[in-house]
């Protein structure tokens, strides 16, 4: 299973940084360049959470943490979908 999930990955042709799932709906990444986009969005979300302590007032938080995770998750989601496949549904590998 996951020879053929490397396998799938490998198959890239196009440089897409993100294929779509070989399960499910969504992207996963495929490139360096995919991985440094989700690394780079993890690192800021736990940065963000490292601004938040328990004297954090209800509506700080919204400010300080929800607002950018949620602009983060957006921007996230362009780039998989401009430098991804088209999304869609699959459960297994693509039949040839």
């Amino acid at each position: 299973m996951l020879k053929e999930y490397i396998r799938y990955l490998k198959n890239n042709p196009d440089g897409h940084w993100f294929k779509a799932k070989l399960y499910g709906w969504g992207w996963t990444p495929a490139t360096w360049q995919g991985f440094t986009v989700l690394f780079v969005y993890i690192a800021l979300i736990v940065l963000f959470a490292f601004t938040i302590d328990e004297t954090s007032p209800p509506r700080e938080i919204a400010f300080t943490f929800a607002l950018p995770v949620i602009l983060l998750t957006i921007a996230v989601i362009r780039i998989c979908h401009k430098k991804g496949e088209k999304p869609r549904w699959q459960w297994g590998p693509p039949k040839k």
